[in-house]
């Protein structure tokens, strides 16, 4: 699943436009285990496909942990056999969580929401929030160091509780 932070001239050329947001910039698609740890990250233009991230995904996903991950849950933005073969190339199974006819009110899908809640705690950092930086690299490293000081909030905090 990726955000889109907003756009800002730093982006430069590396940033495109999704017409579905209407919003220039780059997309942060993201893998998580189901604790909410972040396996593997990639920055493309806001006007490349999802599913055409599934490789470099799934190549990463792989390396951080060992080549054990067998099945991926995925939204819809990452249908389709193209992006089905790419992480079958990598071992994984991808399974698409979809709701189930109409809905009614907030309804959360089954393992969808832990990706959510991992942007939402994102979120709460600045400086991923728009789109400053002219490399994708600094962006991905920033989404890094976010990711990695809320894990270090949770492991302070079990250790309080331990002692």
């Amino acid at each position: 699943m990726g955000q889109r932070p907003q756009y800002t001239p730093e982006s430069g050329p590396r940033a495109g436009y999704d017409g579905a947001k209407r919003r220039r910039g780059s997309k942060t698609p993201i893998a998580v285990d189901t604790q909410g740890h972040l396996l593997a990250r990639v920055v493309p233009p806001a006007d490349e496909q999802d599913r055409a991230q599934v490789a470099e995904l799934s190549r990463q996903v792989q390396a951080a942990t060992g080549e054990s991950v067998a099945i991926a849950f995925v939204d819809q933005g990452y249908t389709g056999e193209q992006a089905a073969h790419d992480a079958a190339d990598a071992g994984i199974q991808l399974e698409v969580v979809k709701l189930a006819g109409a809905k009614r009110g907030c309804v959360l899908l089954p393992r969808r929401w832990v990706v959510e809640r991992d942007f939402a705690w994102a979120a709460r950092f600045r400086r991923p929030a728009r789109d400053y930086e002219r490399l994708a690299d600094t962006v991905a490293g920033l989404r890094l160091i976010a990711f990695a000081m809320l894990m270090l909030t949770r492991v302070v905090k079990l250790a309080l509780l331990s002692s």
